[in-house]
């Protein structure tokens, strides 16, 4: 009898366990994950253990074309932690949405080239006169960004022509097709066609940094998943450093989420872990850089995605950041 009942506690209380267990996992929400290049210490983190290794389990990625259906997605699936847009976010806390930005992940555009065919005239942003350059779409970062090279290039914004291709994969069909002059890639789209182009703008050598990506949450996920909040930091903190010390390797975590070959992968890695943009590099640890952020800022209003005053104070929250990197930078 004793050992019945001895048999039946071991079991209600494995039971628990469990229970527990299963109620510790999470999803996350990353823009673009799979495609673009911002989301790869994700993947690293996984593949590494990270997550576990900071007593969190996170049990699938929600992932999406970014943009506000990233956001969209996080919010509608309860998800403690999201990467997004810092512009996307922006504009929702001024149409009401009630979201906290706790984590500054991706520092500058660096993954971006302009490319154009081996024989075409246009040799540098100089030569944008008369283009036709590709965009994804409307109010997209890479509208705004073309916007900046044609200021950068001395031109009128009526020199050029803007023509939205839909996503970066398109944008290399209408380059193909002769629909655009130049066209936007992103990195690892850039590693894959890079000998199929030629690059005659580079983000890193050509933009200041611009904040791509931050982390999110909103007031009652802050409160009811804080601690795992924090550990999902900690761990892409941990994959960005080992990404930084070990590119190639780090690249065959990488491949497994995203579909590419792995030369892309190493040479994606290669290229953003070794990239300063004026000295800031490509994936942060989640540190604040401010300035970074009111430049995106300031490109989301060039295409009417931002109006009026933003309080960067009010919006800003570094509680859940390891101690050593929650002074803001400037």
């Amino acid at each position: 009898m004793h050992k019945r009942l001895l048999v039946r506690g071991i079991a209600i209380a494995a039971l628990a366990l469990g229970l527990q267990g299963a109620a510790r996992a999470e999803q996350i929400a990353v823009g673009n994950f799979g495609v673009s290049a911002n989301g790869m210490p994700y993947a690293v983190a996984l593949e590494k253990g990270y997550f576990k290794a900071e007593g969190i389990d996170v049990s699938g990625i929600i992932t999406s074309a970014g943009g506000g259906t990233s956001l969209r997605n996080m919010l509608a699936g309860g998800v403690p932690y999201g990467e997004v847009n810092p512009g996307v976010v922006i504009a929702a806390i001024q149409q009401g949405a009630d979201l906290k930005i706790i984590s500054d992940n991706v520092l500058t555009v660096a993954e971006f080239v302009w490319a154009v065919k081996p024989d075409s005239k246009i040799k540098s942003i100089k030569d944008f006169k008369g283009a036709k350059i590709g965009f994804t779409n409307p109010r997209s970062t890479s509208q705004g960004l073309a916007m900046l090279l044609v200021q950068q290039a001395g031109l009128q914004p009526t020199d050029a022509e803007l023509v939205r291709t839909g996503g970066f994969g398109e944008g290399v069909a209408a380059l193909d097709t002769g629909m655009i002059d130049v066209a936007p890639l992103a990195e690892p789209l850039w590693s894959k066609f890079k000998d199929k182009y030629r690059a005659v703008a580079v983000a890193s050598e050509t933009l200041p940094p611009l904040d791509n990506v931050i982390g999110v949450t909103t007031p009652n996920m802050a409160a009811e998943k804080g601690n795992f909040i924090r550990a999902v930091i900690r761990a892409r903190r941990k994959a960005v450093e080992y990404m930084t010390a070990n590119p190639d390797d780090a690249a065959l975590a990488v491949v497994k989420h995203y579909n590419i070959e792995p030369e892309v992968a190493k040479s994606a890695l290669r290229f953003l872990t070794t990239s300063k943009t004026n000295g800031v590099p490509y994936w942060g640890s989640g540190q604040i850089h401010l300035a970074g952020m009111k430049r995106m800022i300031e490109v989301q209003r060039m295409v009417g995605a931002i109006k009026g005053d933003v309080d960067y104070s009010a919006i800003i929250d570094t509680q859940f950041l390891p101690e050593d990197i929650r002074k803001v930078i400037e």
